[in-house]
């Protein structure tokens, strides 16, 4: 099943929020207090984080607080400094402009657009049709054109896009599934994924330059569960 790529709608403030100021304040209040005061300074990362409207993202009270948020279909958004933490380590060394994007585990949309905003090319993998149809509804309200949403097993890729600049895994694995490092551009590449069991994993930076592939284990992170045919069983 696929989803057909977005296309450009021209953004605008929508005319049923009646307080878009508090939003701006919010965002600000959020960068400020929960990723730069981390030690997070990329201005272009900062700047994006400061446009994304993460309340379009989230269903709730509270969209820009310092937690995690469910979303349904037993997946989660993570809290901003975590997203923040994930797409500075994913970044190209080049930058994020028209570098080609995999992100496995669209959920919301949220990572998606910080990227998208970021101007990256995302291919984005989910394996819960109802989750990639309000994802590409929400991306569409915020008018990211720049963002493919697919319905599909995250573990295998998306070989038709290889390869990618980076690749960001929003699931927790006992490793890194093979397609996904095939799928990493040989030239520099960089991949992020939590890495562990169910209960405990470490945010890891895998880097790739030719048939040389290096890992880092960086952080203790908590994330769903990747499922799939090179991940885990479904319970």
């Amino acid at each position: 099943m696929r989803w057909p790529r977005i296309t450009r709608r021209r953004r605008r403030a929508p005319s049923a929020d009646p307080t878009p100021d508090d939003h701006a304040r919010d965002r600000a209040r959020m960068v400020a207090e929960q990723i730069e005061s981390r030690g997070i300074g990329d201005a272009d990362l900062l700047r994006a984080f400061s446009t994304v409207p993460r309340h379009l993202f989230v269903d709730g009270e509270e969209p820009y607080g310092d937690h995690a948020m469910p979303l349904g279909s037993g997946q989660t958004i993570s809290q901003p400094y975590v997203v923040a933490r994930m797409t500075q380590l994913a970044r190209p060394p080049e930058g994020w402009t028209d570098a080609a994007t995999l992100e496995i585990g669209t959920g919301s949309g949220y990572q998606a657009a910080i990227l998208a905003e970021m101007g990256a090319r995302v291919t984005s993998i989910e394996r819960h049709p109802e989750l990639a149809r309000r994802a590409v509804e929400r991306l569409t309200e915020a008018g990211y054109a720049n963002v493919s949403v697919e319905v599909g097993d995250g573990t295998q890729g998306w070989p038709a896009g290889a390869p990618y600049r980076s690749i960001m895994v929003t699931a927790g694995g006992p490793s890194v599934p093979q397609p996904l490092l095939e799928q990493l551009d040989r030239a520099g590449g960089r991949l992020v994924m939590p890495v562990g069991n169910r209960e405990h994993q470490w945010l890891t930076l895998v880097e790739r330059n030719g048939d040389d592939v290096t890992s880092s284990e960086l952080e203790p992170v908590v994330f769903v569960p990747l499922i799939g045919r090179f991940g885990l069983a479904e319970d």
